[in-house]
C-alpha cells in the first residue's frame, strides 16, 4: 500500500530522470551514428542550445501537471524537479571525475561516478518494476526472488555484451536501448494520469530494441564485402 501510494512521486522522479538520460544521448554534437536520421540529425543540430534537454523535460512536466488534480500537483512537481536535480548532480559529478582521469586514484573515482549514475538509473527502473510486481502478487519474498534473478541476469548479459564487444558489432542496438528509455520515461509520466498495463510497458521496450537489433543485422549484411 505504501509503494502504491508513492507511485505518483516515483513516476515523476523516474520519468524526468530517464527522459534526461535519453535526451542527453540524442542531443549530443559528438554523436556520430544516427538510426532514425530525420529525427536524430535535428536533435544533434540543437545540441548547441544550452539547457535544451532540461527545458524539454520541464515542458512535459508542466503539461502533465496541468492535467493532474490540484491536490497532487505539488507532490508531482517536487518529485519531477528532484529527478532533474539528481540527474544534473550525478552527471556533473561524473564529468568532473572524468576530466581528471590521468591518475590511478581518479580513475577509481571516475568509476565511482559511473557507479552512482548507474545506481540512480537502476533505482528508477527498479521502483517502477516493484510497483508493477505488486500487481501480480503480494508475497514480498516472491517479489524479492523475481527481482533478484532479473538483476543477476541483466548483470550477466551486460558483462557478456561488453566482453564480446556486441555494441560495436550491432550499430543501432544502443540507439534502440535509449529509445526504450525515452519511451519508458513517457510511460511513467502517463501512469500518473492513466493506468498503463505492465505488459505494454515491457513489450514496447522489447520491440524497440528488437527493431534496432534487426536494423543492425541488415546494416551489417549490406556493409559486408561478401554481400557486394
Amino acid at each position: 500500500r505504501i509503494m502504491q501510494d508513492s507511485h505518483l512521486s516515483v513516476a515523476a522522479f523516474g520519468g524526468s530522470f530517464l527522459m534526461m538520460v535519453a535526451l542527453n544521448y540524442f542531443i549530443d554534437e559528438g554523436k556520430a551514428v544516427d538510426w532514425i536520421r530525420a529525427l536524430e540529425r535535428q536533435l544533434r543540430r540543437c545540441a548547441s542550445i544550452r539547457g535544451l534537454q532540461i527545458t524539454m523535460v520541464l515542458v512535459v512536466v508542466l503539461a502533465v501537471a496541468s492535467m493532474l488534480p490540484s491536490y497532487e500537483v505539488g507532490r508531482f512537481l517536487f518529485a519531477a524537479v528532484f529527478g532533474l536535480v539528481a540527474f544534473t548532480a550525478v552527471d556533473s559529478f561524473g564529468q568532473v571525475l572524468d576530466r581528471e582521469n590521468k591518475t590511478a586514484e581518479v580513475v577509481r573515482a571516475g568509476g565511482l561516478g559511473a557507479f552512482l549514475y548507474l545506481e540512480v538509473l537502476d533505482a528508477s527502473f527498479s521502483f517502477d518494476g516493484v510497483i508493477g510486481a505488486f500487481a501480480l502478487t503480494q508475497n514480498i519474498f516472491l517479489i524479492a526472488i523475481g527481482l533478484g534473478i532479473g538483476a543477476m541476469y541483466v548483470r550477466s548479459m551486460t558483462i557478456m555484451l561488453v566482453e564480446n564487444k556486441t555494441l560495436a558489432q550491432l550499430r543501432y542496438l544502443e540507439h534502440g536501448a535509449f529509445y526504450a528509455i525515452l519511451a519508458l520515461s513517457m510511460i511513467m509520466f502517463a501512469q500518473t494520469l492513466w493506468h498503463i498495463p505492465d505488459l505494454f510497458t515491457g513489450l514496447i521496450g522489447a520491440a524497440l530494441i528488437g527493431v534496432a537489433f534487426w536494423s543492425s543485422i541488415r546494416y551489417n549484411r549490406r556493409s559486408s564485402p561478401d554481400t557486394g
